[in-house]
């Protein structure tokens, strides 16, 4: 496993030593587990994947905390060639089965397409609009009844049926006679009633070669089905996934996969985050309550002695605060399993990515990671910001609640900036894959071969727009040039894009606890840095807690005028002339 290497971070010495607490690998994570099964459930998250880590391989990886985006990777790429061979051997099927039945099987292969037809025109979204659910159900449908009507009509051909419906093939003296009886032919109860656009002459034999080909289309169905299951039971499974070394898709060869995956475990987890301007937290979640406060640095006359007081010094403030959600209470008897135990702490630069000519030079060295952030720490510079960055990976790493950090002080001005990302729980679907697998593997002998039956209508329309589409990537990464193209800053995340909108009740609750833990003790960091190097807090605690509370921040408390409460209002007679109160809602 490549990681990178980054200098030793300030450890203060005052500060409770990290807790016990059973810290697993991202490689492990029960979130990386969702995210490459994802990859065999859902086909059109697997293509984003890959288009994301291996197509455009220009562009640096999101930030991954928690999970392993190259593992993932590793498991789109093994899901896309299972489904890649399984859809040749298909297609190679019903190649041969047209050519060895006559023309036969032809007749099938419009409903097929039509299924086919109906998976895309629906999409991959959970609740389809209505003008993509309908046409859907209908082309499913029709593609259905055909498919079924034309299979009888084989089979009954092949058990001595006139399929154009004149009479039986029983007293004709030569068995490999032709029945003379074109599709396109009139009769009733035929061929013909399916309105085909073809008109073919079938000799009864043919039948059954039609039928067995049918079945073989059938058994790779249920293999290629039995696969994903039996990938869930093996390598996906809980016991064995934390198992990196002996994992089959991490054993694929290949100089851009390796390639690929040595940069992605370089860049995922360091310190050092290159960003693009478009999104600079990109891979953190969705911004949750994003704020930045200002306040003047106004000296307290009942101190005569003061401090120099700069953004290292306040930083150094907060972190011991910071660790401290980590102790469990005094009175715990039994082990406390609050994921606050968990907490981490650390410091990251974020850089533009742009200037650089090629991927590889983005800094991840310690020694250039050490010079960016001693320069950051004290500028207030636009493009290269440094952050406290504070993490809480709850629910197995599925909710994950990150809060940076960024103070500066100015013009004898601090500013504050707390931005808080939260990152949802995986999609259910996802969640959900191990319960289906399990049917799949351990359901009735009837109820399997009633769901491989289903699989065989549509088999020939998804073998032909998986090899399609197997094909325009192939075209795309021959053609793309995106080796040579200049870096770019991550486009989007592969954990983002399996999130939900919103968690439950519980989740919710979790995160709000979490927030308001982490930023109580960074605004009371804040104020005793203030308070130690000889400044005033008052104007500082004021607005902390009217931000806390969702209220207007006040500028200024001395010599003003307000009200609070619901429609409240407030007037100063005294003085040259009246002057407007200020009201808002919450209290103090």
């Amino acid at each position: 496993m490549g990681t990178a290497c980054v200098p030793q971070q300030p450890h203060h010495p005052d500060g409770p030593a990290p807790p016990e607490f059973p810290a697993v690998a991202p490689h492990a994570s029960e979130a990386t587990r969702l995210l490459c099964g994802g990859a065999y459930v859902d086909a059109d998250y697997r293509d984003r994947v890959i288009e994301e880590l291996y197509l455009h391989e220009q562009r640096i990886v999101a930030p991954s905390l928690g999970f392993d985006a190259a593992r993932v990777l590793a498991h789109a790429l093994r899901a896309r060639r299972q489904e890649l061979l399984w859809s040749a051997a298909v297609v190679g099927l019903w190649t041969v089965g047209i050519a060895v039945t006559g023309g036969l099987l032809a007749g099938l292969l419009l409903p097929s397409l039509l299924l086919g037809l109906a998976a895309w025109v629906r999409g991959g979204a959970q609740e389809p609009p209505f003008h993509r659910l309908f046409p859907a159900f209908v082309l499913r449908w029709a593609g259905r009844i055909q498919f079924t009507m034309y299979v009888f009509l084989v089979v009954a051909m092949a058990f001595g049926a006139d399929p154009s419906g004149s009479g039986s093939s029983s007293g004709s003296s030569d068995s490999g006679s032709s029945y003379g009886s074109s599709y396109g032919a009139s009769g009733s109860g035929g061929f013909d009633d399916l309105g085909l656009p073809f008109a073919v002459t079938v000799e009864p034999w043919r039948a059954w070669p039609a039928i067995g080909v049918l079945a073989l289309i059938a058994w790779c169905a249920a293999v290629q089905r039995d696969g994903f299951a039996r990938a869930f039971a093996a390598e996906l499974s809980p016991q064995r996934f934390p198992d990196v070394a002996n994992d089959p898709a991490e054993q694929a060869e290949g100089e851009r996969f390796a390639r690929l995956t040595g940069r992605i475990r370089r860049e995922q987890h360091a310190p050092l985050i290159m960003y693009d301007e478009e999104r600079p937290f990109c891979g953190a979640g969705a911004a949750h309550d994003t704020w930045v406060l200002a306040v003047e640095l106004r000296p307290d006359e009942e101190q005569k002695r003061r401090q120099p007081l700069g953004n290292r010094v306040i930083l150094d403030r907060i972190r011991p605060l910071i660790e401290q959600l980590r102790e469990p209470a005094e009175h715990a008897g039994t082990p406390v399993r609050d994921r606050l135990r968990g907490l981490e702490i650390d410091e990251c630069v974020f850089l533009p990515v742009e200037g650089l000519t090629d991927r590889d030079q983005a800094p991840y060295t310690p020694e250039a990671f050490e010079r960016h952030w001693l320069r950051a720490v004290e500028e207030g510079g636009e493009k290269r910001r440094h952050f406290l960055r504070i993490r809480v990976g709850g629910w197995e790493e599925e909710l994950v609640v990150t809060v940076y950090v960024r103070v500066h002080t100015q013009g004898r001005m601090l500013m504050l900036e707390i931005a808080p990302h939260v990152m949802a729980p995986v999609r259910q679907d996802f969640k959900r894959a191990d319960h289906l697998a399990h049917r799949v593997r351990t359901g009735p002998v009837p109820a399997r071969i009633a769901s491989t039956a289903t699989l065989v209508p549509g088999s020939a329309g998804r073998a032909l727009v998986s090899l399609f589409r197997g094909a325009l990537f192939a075209w795309r990464l021959l053609t793309g040039g995106h080796r040579s193209a200049l870096p770019e800053g991550p486009a989007l995340s592969v954990r983002e894009l399996a999130a939900i909108d919103t968690g439950s009740t519980f989740q919710e609750m979790d995160v709000a606890r979490y927030l308001r833990s982490i930023q109580d003790r960074v605004g009371r960091g804040v104020r005793l840095a203030l308070a130690e190097a000889g400044y005033e807090t008052g104007e500082f605690v004021q607005k902390i807690v009217n931000i806390s509370n969702g209220a207007v921040s006040i500028n200024r408390v001395e010599g003003s005028t307000f009200a609070i409460g619901e429609k409240a209002s407030a007037t100063t007679t005294g003085g040259p002339g009246p002057q407007k109160g200020a009201s808002g809602h919450g209290g103090t």
